[in-house]
């Protein structure tokens, strides 16, 4: 499974601008990290498996775009989630 309900759950908590918020940029982001990054762990054991890579790809794509969005929107929740899932150099 890419992600646990309570890692899922801990993720949206940690990254969260209000109580009941689930679908900031910053939330969506930090989602798509953990299953980027579950992927990643997933293809050195399974080189060839190319449809799930395909997958990976949009889920890259769809992260790069809204990181562009936050940066342009609040560059300092920008830096502040970047720094937090040292994604970026």
């Amino acid at each position: 499974m890419p992600l646990a309900r309570e890692s899922k759950i801990s993720t949206i908590e940690r990254y969260r601008v209000h109580a009941k918020d689930t679908g900031s940029p910053e939330v969506q982001v930090a989602l798509l990290s953990g299953r980027i990054n579950y992927l990643t762990e997933h293809f050195r054991v399974h080189r060839k498996d190319h449809a799930s890579r395909r997958g990976l790809l949009n889920m890259v794509g769809r992260r790069k775009r809204l990181l562009e969005y936050l940066k342009r929107r609040d560059p300092e929740a920008y830096k502040e989630v970047i720094e937090k899932l040292g994604i970026r150099k």
